[in-house]
């Protein structure tokens, strides 16, 4: 279990793959229209979802000659919400922590 764990951490703990989530939240997309939205590189938006397809959190689908990438589960846009939550709150009591000190 601890290794399944630090396998989905280690999907999360780029930037890039936590954006291609979010945007596949919004709607299934292929890799051309990820590239544009994200404004990467083709290889580079690939690379980053062969390792969220290969941890499951993607999930791929061929329409014709194209292939559009969908989230596999929106429990972990909600689980990212709630580490942006938890961040927010930390950022918030350093700013207090700053403002004590000045």
């Amino acid at each position: 279990v601890s290794q399944l764990e630090a396998d989905l951490c280690f999907a999360l703990a780029d930037p890039t793959r936590i954006l291609i989530l979010y945007a596949l939240d919004e709607q299934s997309l292929n890799v051309t229209e990820l590239t544009n939205a994200l404004n990467n590189s083709q290889p580079t938006t690939s690379r980053h979802l062969k390792i969220l397809r290969e941890r499951g959190l993607v999930y791929s689908e061929r329409q014709g000659a194209t292939i559009n990438y969908h989230l596999t589960d929106r429990r972990l846009i909600k689980a990212l919400d709630l580490l942006r939550s938890v961040l927010r709150d930390r950022l918030a009591h350093r700013a207090s922590l700053i403002e004590e000190i000045e």
